[in-house]
């Protein structure tokens, strides 16, 4: 009984994260080398999401370092507060103002990506559309009645649901086929669709800031190993020539 239990708590956080409507997931094409896109990313996090989520695992030095962004630049443009440039990225929201605004606290998004997937934040981030039932006027496909607002709005322009009517067995059926954006954002939908790409890479870093360096060092592992390989099979047939003669 103590084992069920142990497995059943190991599961739960994925089946919490797994729950929710099965719809295919747009890729995410993002690439943690490109630092262009990061510093986008990063631009964009602060100036959209910060305000209400909180990034406690990370910190402004540590962004700044590794996505080259100068340290006067990070305090006069990326910084909004009081803060430090060593501080971990967090905002003044109390959580009880938030849960009541919100009906929750807005979550740490340090780690979303790792959670959630590069593929569902990007499919998310861009699946916004007009709601006037929901309290915040917008709905979303990826998360169905989310207590979020649209952020990103003024970038994308409204975006608003295309569907599909059907009548089966004398029943009217509505299915979402499209979400059109209807022309009043700052981007075009190539230039919003980038845009998201680039905060979902920033997110990706986010979770796992070491991760490049990782794979960098994994490919010089694994040539030692292959070159290491070779010397020891040349050294052991050198060895078995010796004993049979």
């Amino acid at each position: 009984m103590k084992k069920l239990l142990i497995t059943l708590f190991a599961l739960l956080p994925s089946l919490v994260f797994a729950a929710g409507p099965s719809i295919p997931l747009d890729k995410a094409n993002y690439d943690l080398t490109d630092k262009a896109s990061l510093q986008n990313g990063a631009k964009l996090f602060i100036n959209y999401c910060l305000g209400c989520h909180t990034m406690g695992y990370q910190r402004y030095e540590r962004v700044a370092n590794d996505l080259d962004i100068p340290d006067d630049l990070m305090l006069d443009n990326l910084m909004f507060t009081d803060q430090k440039i060593g501080d971990l990225m967090t905002n003044s929201m109390h959580k009880k103002q938030a849960s009541k605004w919100f009906g929750a606290a807005p979550p740490d998004l340090t780690l979303v990506a790792r959670v959630r997937g590069a593929d569902w934040l990007y499919t998310y981030l861009r699946s916004f559309y007009a709601d006037p039932r929901r309290p915040f006027g917008v709905n979303n496909t990826v998360f169905p009645d989310v207590g979020m607002p649209h952020v990103l709005e003024e970038l994308q322009g409204v975006p608003n649901a295309v569907f599909e009517t059907e009548m089966v067995d004398g029943v009217e059926h509505k299915t979402l086929v499209s979400i059109e954006a209807d022309g009043s954002g700052e981007l075009s939908k190539d230039e919003y669709n980038q845009a998201v790409l680039d905060m979902v890479n920033f997110l990706v870093y986010s979770g796992e800031p070491m991760r490049v360096e990782r794979e960098r060092l994994g490919i010089f592992v694994l040539g030692f190993i292959f070159i290491f390989f070779i010397i020891a099979y040349l050294l052991k047939k050198e060895f078995w020539r010796d004993v049979h003669h």
